[in-house]
Formats: structure tokens, sequence, C-alpha cells
């Protein structure tokens, strides 16, 4: 990583862009931690902005996100806003000097990301990227057995992500497909568990909600992923669940396999006669509500103990040309290599 320093470890100055329902989230997460100073939220909307700012207990509310990045008590930037503004606001807080924490993607295009990437690392400044899952309790265990070798050589993977409710077509439209929105949070634990991918092999197709097709998109998905270290993986997506959010995953190796499956919210099992009946996880905020506080929370830590922060910018470019890969396969319906990938 850089020489980067902060002023204070004890109380470092924060901007957050955005003020939307993720922004929202992050903000009671900083709110929380003893070191963090908001010094400012910037929304284009001043009634968010203002709500922000109360929520994150910030010194101030702004409209503008440059001014916020360029102020002088702010070290630390917090990118939550539209996936357009990504690669703009993290250009213009690692010119500024800023160490940055940014939702994913950092880009829709392999291009605009790749240049990010650079600059990152000519900077040397600290840049985190908001893959959740990887600070999910069950995945971070997984990872933790994966690498103490407890499962043996890794043999496949198997992902299964179905989501409760589709977006609105507005949102489809722009979101640079589901293998970009959605698959990507799998495609990046593939990486995270059993490593680079080598070829991929992906169908998609609509089952459920005609507005996918209207956005060029599909609601139902299964990627082939074949690893470099051999091991084979499959990647199962649904848009729509009627039966809650259903996110899974297994790794099998040699030895052993783990499993996360976090198949009930609450431990209660409610009987009723000769049935049984259990809490099921409503939505990705119900599920991931750990992930998201203690992805925030790290990259902190990893500021103030002087580590690199994880994900970085290069893993985001990584899983991006991986689902780049996914949505070529789907629409010239041929496996793809990863080395194809390249623009």
């Amino acid at each position: 990583m850089s020489a980067f320093q902060l002023r204070d470890p004890g109380r470092i100055g924060v901007a957050v862009l955005g003020a939307g329902r993720m922004a929202q989230t992050h903000m009671r997460t900083l709110a929380g931690i003893g070191n963090v100073d908001v010094v400012v939220v910037a929304d284009p909307v001043a009634a968010a902005a203002e709500q922000g700012r109360e929520i994150a207990r910030a010194r101030k509310a702004s409209l503008d996100p440059l001014a916020a990045i360029a102020d002088p008590d702010v070290e630390v930037v917090v990118i939550v806003t539209p996936t357009s503004t990504h690669a703009e606001l993290i250009e213009a807080s690692l010119h500024a000097g800023k160490a940055v924490w940014t939702e994913k993607p950092i880009a829709q295009e392999i291009g605009d990301t790749a240049r990010i990437v650079d600059l990152w690392r000519a900077t040397g400044l600290p840049v985190a990227v908001g893959f959740m899952r990887r600070y999910d309790p069950g995945y971070a265990r997984a990872k933790e057995l994966i690498d103490a070798g407890e499962l043996g050589r890794i043999e496949q993977f198997h992902a299964y992500s179905r989501d409760v409710n589709p977006p609105p077509l507005e949102f489809l439209l722009h979101a640079g497909g589901s293998f970009l929105d959605m698959s990507v949070h799998d495609l990046d634990l593939a990486r995270f568990l059993v490593g680079e991918v080598e070829e991929v092999h992906a169908w998609a197709t609509t089952l459920y909600d005609d507005r996918f097709t209207q956005a060029n998109d599909w609601d139902t998905a299964a990627i082939m992923l074949k690893f470099r270290n051999g091991a084979m993986g499959v990647v199962e997506t649904a848009r729509h669940s009627t039966w809650g959010y259903d996110i899974r995953a297994e790794v099998c190796g040699a030895k052993n396999k783990v499993t996360i499956d976090a198949d009930r919210k609450t431990p209660a099992t409610i009987t009723h006669g000769v049935n049984l009946q259990h809490d099921l996880y409503g939505d990705f905020f119900d599920r991931f509500d750990v992930a998201y506080r203690r992805e925030i929370e790290v990259f902190f830590e990893d500021l103030v103990a002087g580590r690199t922060p994880l994900p970085g910018p290069d893993d985001a470019l990584e899983t991006l040309r991986l689902a780049v890969a996914c949505t070529r396969s789907w629409r010239e319906n041929r496996p793809v290599r990863l080395d194809e990938v390249t623009e």
C-alpha cells in the first residue's frame, strides 16, 4: 500500500457521498464507529443530504460531492452513489489524496475500471470495493477453512442465488445486465473461495417477468465455471423467489466440504400440528446485515493498522471481466475464455 497515513487514528474525517437506502445503512455503521468523524454527507437532493447528516451524525450536509471530497477535514471518502458516478468520484478522491471505500462496481465498463486500477496503483492510496458477502460470517469461515487446508484440494464450487422481488424496468435498463448486477456477487465469491476462473459458459432466459426481455436481460441463468486450478463450478441465479431471499453456496474438496446456507432468520420453530415453520430472510439487507456492517468496520480497522483494504480495485476488475465473459457467453451462445475479455 501507500505512504497514506491518518493524521489522527482516533478521529478519522469522513465524507459520505450519496444518501439513499444503501448509504443510510452505511451511515448507521459509521455513526457507531468510535474513531470515525463524519464531516459531511453530500447528495444532490437537499432533503436527502440533511436526513443523511442526521443519521450519520455529521457536521454538515452538502449538495456538492466534489466539494465534500475537497474538504480539508476529510481523509476518507465513502461512495454510495449511482453506479455511473463511481469512477468519476473515485478518481477525484484519489487525485485529492483521500482513501476510498466505494460500493461496487467501480464502473460497468472494463476500460473505465482499468483506468481507475491504474490510478490506484500509481497513487498507492487505500481503496476498497463493497463486495460485502466476503464479510458475511459464513463465507468468512469458509475462506478460513479452505485456506487452512481443511477441505483438501478444491474440486467443486456451487452457488445458488434467488432474489425476492425483481427491480423496476427503469433500473434494469441501466444496470448493465443481471450478470453484472446480481450474479457478480457469486462470481466474486468463486474467485474469493476457489481462485481465478479460466473459462465460462453461461445460459440465460426469461421465465418470470417480461420486463427483463424489454431490457434485453434475463431473470433465470446458469453458469458453468472452469477454474485455473482445475476445479469446476456452477452458479445458478434467479431474479424472483416466493420463499424469501435464498442464497447458498457449497465448496467441495478432496477431504471435506463446506456449505453456507443461512436458511433460518431466527432460531424459532413454530409447530402447526404435524408441520413445522420457521422465519426466512426477506431481502439482501435482511440476510447480509452483519456483512454490510463488517465491511465498513474492517476497512477502518485496516486503515488504522496500515493494512491494504480488501477487496481492492484489482479484485473489482477481475470480477467484472468474469461477469462480462458470462454476458458474452450468453449472447454469443458459446464458451468464453477469460483471456478473451480485454474490453
